[in-house]
């Protein structure tokens, strides 16, 4: 079974390196070759030197996948045929012929995949999504599990179809949430179990395909993030804010304001639990009230409900820094209201 793997981000590393791995077993697998997106001179990762020449840089996929080349060498297995097209359009279409694979693998890609282009495929295609489908179909499921405090989530790996993740679930694992993760840290947890249980879905594939079951219940959708959504709305609780600076940790980061100034806050907790009326609350104290600091937590804000205890954080453009040195720094913070 030849294999052609297509993404792009950190997340689907892992599972690269899964489908390479694979090579070695003797279920006759192929890593036929690599779908990423075209180089580029932007990206939240890329060297600073490199920017400031102006040099294109790869996606992580494509970057990760010359390192494996090394590895896949020393094992005798040839190097990775990267593809990098501006569109899927018919000269895109017709490189991928020419790999002769069997099967799409796509996880993160970011393109749609049109019914010629699937057609490629004698086995069709299958995604891997890290959600627990029909919930969070879309751009940005690890954030909005976070959003939404979900005390659990999962993947998903489904066959491609027509509509936007709604194919037939191919294989699934559901794991807890601590209601601590970030979008990053959860991305991390999601892209270490994925390449398991792709491994686990391609090497007994014709049995997982024949049993695969339809989504059920209400499909829920999340879409692209945009960057003023890491605006703070301090009238919110303390619970929300908090769901908010994680979900959007790395990117966009949550953020208030201090007159034209704009401030980021990149760590956080809630005090209270969301159930009562805090004492300065209930003094009619303004919601963004820099009400003082706790010696273990951090700089207290005041809520629409509860307080949030800030432990890290960055006027823009300048270093992040903990709490302390942040105060060290801004002797008249406190009493400061946020927003």
């Amino acid at each position: 079974m030849r294999i052609l793997f297509a993404g792009s981000p950190a997340i689907a590393v892992p599972s690269l390196k899964a489908v390479s791995g694979l090579e070695l077993s003797p279920g006759g697998i192929v890593l036929a070759g690599l779908l990423t997106n075209p180089d580029s001179r932007r990206g939240r990762a890329k060297p600073s030197n490199m920017a400031q020449r102006g040099q294109l840089i790869p996606t992580d996929l494509s970057a990760a996948a010359l390192e494996l080349d090394a590895i896949r060498s020393a094992q005798g297995l040839p190097a990775i045929t990267q593809l990098k097209p501006e569109k899927l359009d018919a000269q895109a279409r017709e490189e991928i012929a020419a790999l002769a694979p069997d099967l799409l693998v796509s996880f993160a890609y970011g393109r749609i995949f049109g019914p010629r282009f699937l057609e490629l495929f004698p086995l069709g295609g299958i995604n891997i999504h890290p959600s627990l489908l029909p919930k969070y179909r879309g751009a940005s499921p690890i954030p909005a599990c976070i959003l939404e405090r979900e005390p659990e989530t999962g993947i998903c790996i489904q066959k491609l179809a027509p509509e936007m993740d709604s194919g037939d679930i191919q294989i699934e694992e559901r794991f807890a949430l601590s209601a601590r993760e970030t979008a990053a840290s959860l991305s991390e947890i999601v892209a270490e179990k994925a390449a398991l249980l792709l491994g686990e879905l391609l090497l007994d594939f014709e049995n997982k395909s024949a049993n695969a079951r339809p989504q059920s219940g209400e499909a829920v959708y999340c879409y692209q993030i945009k960057k003023e959504a890491g605006l703070i709305d301090w009238s919110k609780s303390a619970l929300e804010i908090d769901a908010r600076i994680r979900a959007y940790t790395p990117w966009p980061l949550s953020f208030t304001r201090r007159g034209n100034e704009a401030l980021l806050i990149l760590e956080a907790e809630p005090l209270e639990d969301g159930q009562a009326e805090t004492s300065a609350a209930s003094a009619a104290v303004a919601a963004g009230t820099v009400l003082g600091t706790d010696k273990s937590r951090g700089i207290l804000i005041q809520t629409g409900r509860g307080i949030l205890a800030v432990s890290r954080l960055q006027w823009q453009a300048k270093k992040a820094l903990d709490w302390k040195a942040f105060i060290n720094g801004e002797r008249g913070f406190v009493g400061t209201v946020l927003g």
